[in-house]
């Protein structure tokens, strides 16, 4: 039986059985619906707000500026689109997730106005360019907490200073940073944070969205008068019942010092493969990065291809955001860090969870350097550079 290795865990997370098991219950004993002033809604209720409690307790804040969504694309919009209106302005970057540049992008044809500002070669935006890109009418600053494909975390704390000096709203997409990095709303000064259950061992369609306390913003939804009015429709709650439980865990995990132990895997990792292939590379590799997370470039082949083979030997990874996969474009997020196409178009995204094991990261040294070299064979750009070299090499040993 062909041995399966999980490494895509920034696109999604399988639940922990501690995480099924509490959730379990809420699909049939338990079923009430949380608005319901009988006994079953009363039960439902109770289980609602100890969740609430334990995202909490994962984002230091207030239970009652956790806001329950359908995931981090719901979340990002209700953020942008419920804290700005027409005329309004939005500072964000150029390596942001889809669900806010798209959200960005069609706010601009709501009235609004967006300043897209551009990163380093490591993918990581300068706080002072947020500055300079400040308006007498920028309502909202956007910026992601880590980068879903290379890991690279963003100054979020001093963007947040900025935001607090000048009297500016200031949200975070914390979606690859939860459950990964110790979070404090404090510490970060946003107003607004984003979070996705699936990423951290909850169930997909599960997420939040902390709302600081008189953070004024309109809901997406109109209907009843759940979450304290901003998010409208019955909850989901065997799924948010999971997703407090995931937080729980995470919130013990980095307490108990996961995220190193996960860190020391994806070094070891990634230093063995780069150790056994030529022309290749990391990304990002000289800025801070989350713990799970390293995109590996290698010239001369097609990361399609190689995530394919790769596939085929049990391995699995990305080409880049699993959000865009079949897009025919390289990743835009390897484009704003001005990284040539053909590398852009060579580069693959390997993410490992709490579940990776050493003997995971063994398999994934073992066939990597394999696929890369099988497909480079097959590759005229790599013949042509590997008898370039073999032509260096024996011009270099004539006599002088």
């Amino acid at each position: 039986m062909m041995r399966r290795v999980y490494m895509d865990a920034n696109a999604t997370t399988p639940l922990l059985p501690e995480v099924f098991e509490a959730m379990r219950p809420y699909f049939i004993e338990r079923f009430g619906n949380a608005s319901s002033v009988h006994s079953f809604g009363q039960r439902a209720r109770g289980a609602v707000e100890q969740a609430r409690m334990s995202v909490a307790a994962l984002l230091h804040c207030r239970p009652a500026e956790i806001v329950f969504t359908s995931g981090g694309t719901e979340s990002d919009n209700l953020a942008l689109f419920g804290a700005t209106k027409p005329g309004d302005h939005i500072i964000t970057t150029t390596i942001e997730h889809h669900a806010v540049l798209h959200a960005a992008e069609q706010l601009i044809h709501c009235g609004r106005e967006v300043t897209f500002v551009p990163v380093n070669a490591d993918g990581v935006v300068d706080p002072e360019d947020i500055r300079r890109a400040l308006r007498p009418n920028t309502r909202l600053i956007s910026v992601m907490m880590a980068n879903n494909e290379t890991g690279a975390i963003q100054p979020v704390a001093e963007i947040g200073a900025i935001a607090a000096e000048v009297g500016v709203l200031f949200h975070t997409d914390a979606v690859q940073a939860a459950g990964k990095l110790a979070l404090d709303v404090e510490k970060i000064g946003c107003h607004l944070l984003s979070t996705s259950g699936h990423k951290m061992h909850a169930p997909q369609g599960t997420g939040i969205l902390f709302v600081r306390k008189d953070t004024k913003i309109e809901p997406l939804f109109y209907g009843g008068t759940h979450e304290r009015q901003r998010r409208a429709g019955t909850e989901n709650l065997a799924g948010i019942v999971a997703l407090g439980k995931a937080a729980e865990i995470a919130r013990k995990g980095i307490e108990d010092g996961a995220p190193q132990k996960i860190a020391g895997l994806r070094d070891r990792m990634e230093r063995e493969i780069l150790a056994r292939v030529e022309a290749a590379g990391a990304h990002s590799i000289n800025a801070p990065r989350v713990p799970n997370t390293t995109n590996l470039w290698f010239d001369h082949l097609e990361g399609e291809a190689l995530v394919i083979s790769l596939d085929l030997k049990g391995l699995a990874v990305s080409g880049g955001s699993a959000c865009a996969s079949g897009a025919s474009e390289p990743s835009h997020v390897l484009t704003a860090m001005n990284v040539p196409t053909a590398r852009a178009r060579a580069s693959l995204r390997f993410s490992l969870s709490k579940l990776t094991t050493d003997e995971d990261v063994d398999y994934a040294i073992e066939i990597v350097p394999q696929a890369v070299a099988k497909l480079r064979e097959l590759s005229p750009t790599y013949r042509k550079h590997r008898d370039s070299q073999t032509s260096a090499s024996a011009v270099g040993v004539l006599p002088g």
